[in-house]
């Protein structure tokens, strides 16, 4: 057997060489520095050290530290050091250099993602984010030495508390994840950081399971109960209407500073009529509670003595994530209320006040009946991301916002449903079979009324035959006098020999006061122009001729289609819902506006005496009947019928 220390210098060339390919892809240099225990222990070494490295650094090469075990002494115990951690392996090496040369942080790479509450893989463990090691309120168990190296998680926690304890503040991650360096320079929620700062807030992982303990609870209620839970919500918005305007325009002072656009800045703005309309809404919410959770849709009788049921239940928890609108949260709240699920909800930095506020007097409201952790409201990005990861914890992901916030939780979603669209294209055709003050009218509600939300018409599709025409001239003429700024497409550039802007593309969602015209030949060529750029979210058509009408609410494939109607009234208060949880053009589930119906799902419940299956085989003592409803409904009527002849 070839003796370790003559392994260890002949090994060294070979590690260089490695380190060296790597790096000089990046067009930098490396420099090998091998230390042993006793060049520590010199103050003149330490500082030759120090120097040394930070002069590399300044010619932009990397310096590779490694012990020299081809000299270097057995490493002795801390405990008799002194506080001096011993050099055993690369944890302790790193610590000790790290606190040298006083580094703003130290980077210690493992075979897992960070510091685990217990063993990685055993029940209940789960990854802790920020350690406090004076303040953790539990002990840290290792398991097994690392598959890559000589030191383990032992080692490591060791190595990053001594640095902690000298100023020197520490990440613990897994080297094998993608940029996982650059994740942590760029502040994201990488592994474990190793902190002299108490977290004043709860992992998120647990927060999630507080809150699914709340959904248990108000599932344990009375329907009067949530319903008045609903009511004191929707009369505090009133009652304290001055504290949340007075937040709100704090946030809006913010918001113009730093440059908001003004389409979110209309999406934050609230009002005394918004919260009037919001009030009465949830009013609205109150009134289904009596019908939501635990509503029986079919009820059999599979045979004498076995009565099967399909009952309405709440999903779970709900994560709603939302920009620039705090009027959103008294909405998600009621309906989740309602419905009896649990809430996490995301705003944006924007409207922090302001949900704030909003959210205080949900959870006053929730407190009256002992739910008050129920709902609660995520304080950083880095709480999403990190519960997108968590299926266990998140039963269903509802963003509502713009198309690049629905992606990015689209693609960060790790098996959660996500609910939700992602682009508000919403058109109103106007056929030549229209009454023209009714067209006019109604894209003037359907761009102008609120030309920030998503179900404000973006395209005006109009028949051909009235291109170069008076009403033409005068619905083009009635946008402009709104400040509307209309784009021509491409056929309605070919018509016009001058005229507005050619749009770039027909699929654009304007969010303001800007839309594009296209002329289209027929009710069938606008429904192939909507297909092919819609979103799938609301779309119009302006006509008299009934026929024509039928084939376009039929024929094109969105959420809401609507006939002589403003595409503005897709919306869960004025479909009657009370208030919508957003709006949805998946094809699963729920679409269109989400109501409370939207929040439910259903699970069987087999009521029996005694029954196995083996009873019902083909020569078994019972048989099926499978009566639904319907039908146990006339059986009980016709012997309700005999027994009163009978007397």
């Amino acid at each position: 057997m070839i003796p370790p220390r003559a392994c260890a210098a002949a090994g060294q060339s070979g590690l260089m060489s490695l380190y060296e390919a790597m790096f000089v892809q990046y067009g930098l240099r490396t420099a090998q520095i091998l230390v042993t225990k006793p060049d520590f222990d010199n103050e003149s070494t330490r500082t030759n050290l120090s120097s040394t490295l930070n002069e590399l650094l300044k010619l932009n090469i990397i310096p590779i530290i490694n012990t020299n075990d081809a000299v270097s002494p057995p490493p002795q115990p801390d405990v008799d050091l002194h506080g001096v951690i011993s050099i055993k392996d690369n944890d302790s090496l790193a610590a000790r250099v790290a606190v040298e040369i006083s580094a703003d942080l130290l980077i210690l790479l493992s075979d897992v993602q960070g510091l685990y509450s217990s063993p990685p893989g055993t029940e209940g463990s789960r990854l802790i984010r920020t350690y406090t090691p004076d303040a953790a309120d539990f002990k840290v168990v290792c398991g097994e030495k690392s598959r890559v190296g000589v030191g383990g998680m032992d080692s490591k926690v060791k190595a990053a508390t001594w640095a902690l304890d000298r100023d020197v503040s520490v990440v613990i991650a897994n080297g094998f994840g993608e940029e996982i360096i650059r994740g942590i320079m760029t502040g994201k929620n990488v592994g474990t950081f190793f902190t002299k700062e108490k977290s004043d807030g709860t992992p998120v992982d647990l927060l999630a399971a507080k809150v699914r303990r709340g959904s248990r609870d108000l599932l344990a209620l009375l329907p009067e109960q949530r319903a008045d839970v609903i009511r004191r919500l929707a009369a505090s918005l009133l009652d304290k209407q001055d504290a949340i305007l007075s937040a709100n325009k704090q946030d809006l002072i913010d918001a113009r500073q730093s440059g908001l656009a003004a389409p979110l800045m209309s999406r934050l703005l609230l009002s005394a009529e918004k919260l009037r309309v919001l009030s009465s809404g949830l009013n609205q919410i109150a009134t289904t509670c009596d019908r939501t959770v635990g509503k029986v849709i079919r009820r059999s009788r599979l045979a004498d003595g076995l009565e099967l049921e399909l009952v309405t239940v709440p999903i779970g928890v709900i994560m709603v994530i939302f920009e620039s609108r705090p009027d959103c949260l008294p909405q998600i709240a009621g309906l989740a209320i309602s419905s009896a699920n649990g809430l996490l909800l995301k705003g944006g930095k924007e409207a922090n006040r302001s949900n704030q506020i909003l959210h205080s007097l949900v959870r006053d409201a929730l407190d009256t009946v002992g739910c008050g952790h129920a709902i609660e409201l995520l304080s950083c990005r880095e709480d999403v991301k990190d519960l997108l990861e968590l299926g266990e914890c998140i039963d269903l992901v509802v963003p509502r916002g713009s198309n690049d916030l629905v992606r990015t939780i689209q693609n960060q979603s790790k098996g959660i449903p996500v609910l939700g669209h992602s682009e508000g294209i919403c058109h109103v055709f106007i056929d030549k079979d229209c009454d023209q003050d009714m067209a006019l009218k109604i894209v003037q509600d359907s761009k102008c009324d609120y030309p920030a939300a998503c179900n404000a018409m973006e395209t005006l599709l109009i028949h051909r035959s009235f291109v170069g025409t008076k009403f033409f001239n005068d619905v083009v003429g009635m946008l402009k006098a709104n400040g509307v700024r209309v784009n021509a497409g491409p056929r309605l550039a070919g018509d016009l020999k001058f005229g507005p802007t050619v749009i770039t593309s027909l699929k654009k969602e304007y969010g303001g006061l800007e839309c594009a015209i296209e002329v289209v030949e027929d009710v069938q060529d606008a429904v192939e122009h909507i297909h092919r750029y819609g979103s799938g979210h609301t779309d119009s058509i302006v006509t008299n001729n009934g026929e024509t009408a039928v084939r376009f609410l039929n024929s094109v494939d969105s959420a809401c289609v609507f006939h002589n109607a403003s595409t503005r009234f897709s919306d869960g208060y004025r479909f009657g819902l009370g208030a919508e949880v957003g709006i949805s053009t998946s094809r699963i589930h729920a679409r269109g506006p989400v109501g409370v119906e939207g929040l439910l799902t259903t699970k069987w419940i087999l009521k029996g005496s005694g029954d196995a299956v083996a009873e019902y085989a083909d020569k078994g003592s019972k048989k099926f009947v499978h009566q639904t409803d319907s039908d146990t409904q006339g059986h009980e009527e016709i012997d309700i019928q005999k027994k009163i002849h009978k007397r």
